[in-house]
């Protein structure tokens, strides 16, 4: 009988990484090669006075916050790694657990085929846990 392999996506719009549940009373192992970080944003990257260079001349304002736009993209990253690993039958269940709005923009971002597998959700931000720790947030869950 083939085990069931419930992946935990810990996340934030900056941060995220996957553990692996193998069984019950198996715990949370970090899955190698699957976490990531952002860079955090410099001053200079985040605002600029200098005007914008536009047919009129004039300054234009970002149209995206440039925080935002390095958070949804970050996720969109996420996302596609995900589904490849899906397809690829790395994992048969997802549990996912994020910052409030980097939730939001996980679920939209992606596929259904992920979404299938998706058994549950903590709206949460346990990016900074470690490892050890995490396990009092997801043993009920895992084990149903």
């Amino acid at each position: 009988m083939k085990k069931t392999v419930t992946w935990v996506l810990i996340a934030d719009g900056a941060q995220a990484r996957v553990l692996e549940n193998t069984g019950p009373g198996k715990g949370l192992k970090q899955v190698e090669g699957l976490q990531w970080s952002n860079e955090p944003l410099r001053a200079k990257d985040l605002v600029t006075d200098r005007p914008g260079g536009g047919a009129t001349g004039g300054s234009m304002a970002p149209r995206v916050d440039p925080v935002e736009q390095r958070e949804q993209d970050f996720v969109k990253n996420l996302a596609v790694i995900l589904d490849k690993h899906q397809q690829q039958g790395s994992f048969d269940r997802l549990i996912i657990a994020a910052a409030p709005i980097a939730l939001g923009d996980i679920r939209k971002a992606m596929s259904p085929a992920v979404k299938k597998t998706i058994v549950a959700e903590l709206n949460k931000d346990l990016t900074n846990l470690p490892t050890a720790q995490l396990d009092q947030h997801f043993d009920g869950i895992i084990a149903a």
